[in-house]
């Protein structure tokens, strides 16, 4: 295990990544009936959330029991809120077990549908591994259909994606999977010339127009790390 998997973010982080995570989940439940799932007194997990009362080990590990929200992501920002298990046995033979190895491979299209993309990846949607040297071994591939990202991404093509921690710094004209309160989409990020509270989703297809949006519609975003492009000839 990586020695960052043991330190433990600011408060301030700590408590960014929680209103992140009650926020991912609204769609699926109320912050009232989330209260009541891990044990607490709603209006005491909205003082939680606003900084009049400290994130507490205890809350932590609250949504780490109750929730199945990942220790590591929760205590340090990394990997994802609810991390993918263990790799599952293959296969036995002559009395030796092998386990898959790489990244996993999700059966999502990621530009379709308007649910939080996290709450998306779970174990039975994995279809294999794909074992790629040098990508971050926290991102997961998921697949990208249509051909707005042409010639960069093809249509059916895959994509190596890791969340981006809440505050955590833009580069500008990489490529993100940018989620919103109903769309999700592959675009390239791009300063807007003339407004800082708005940024401009570029497609690699010139036969699509700049989209403009508000920083703030944008709920989270994931950093395309890798592309994998192929057609299937037969």
């Amino acid at each position: 295990m990586n020695p960052e998997d043991f330190q433990i973010s600011s408060p301030d982080e700590l408590r960014d990544r929680l209103v992140y995570l009650v926020d991912t989940l609204s769609g699926s439940m109320s912050r009232a009936e989330l209260a009541r799932r891990i044990g607490m007194d709603p209006s005491n997990l909205s003082k939680h959330l606003t900084g009049k009362l400290p994130v507490s080990r205890a809350l932590l590990n609250r949504f780490i029991v109750e929730m199945g929200v990942s220790r590591r992501w929760l205590l340090n920002g990394h990997g994802l809120p609810f991390e993918k298990p263990e790799a599952v046995v293959a296969f036995e033979a002559d009395g030796v077990k092998e386990t898959p190895r790489g990244l996993p491979v999700y059966d999502i299209d990621v530009t379709a549908g308007c649910k939080p993309l996290e709450r998306l990846l779970t174990a039975d949607r994995i279809t294999g591994y794909v074992d790629l040297p040098r990508l971050n071994p926290d991102c997961v591939l998921v697949r990208v259909n249509g051909d707005s990202m042409e010639p960069a991404v093809i249509d059916g093509g895959f994509i190596a994606i890791r969340p981006v921690r809440s505050g955590s710094t833009i580069f500008w004209g990489q490529m993100y999977v940018v989620v919103m309160e109903d769309y999700r989409m592959v675009k390239y990020l791009r300063r807007h010339p003339e407004d800082a509270n708005m940024v401009v989703l570029h497609s690699a297809n010139p036969n699509y127009d700049d989209i403009d949006i508000n920083r703030s519609e944008i709920q989270s975003l994931f950093l395309v790390e890798g592309v994998i492009n192929f057609r299937n000839l037969c």
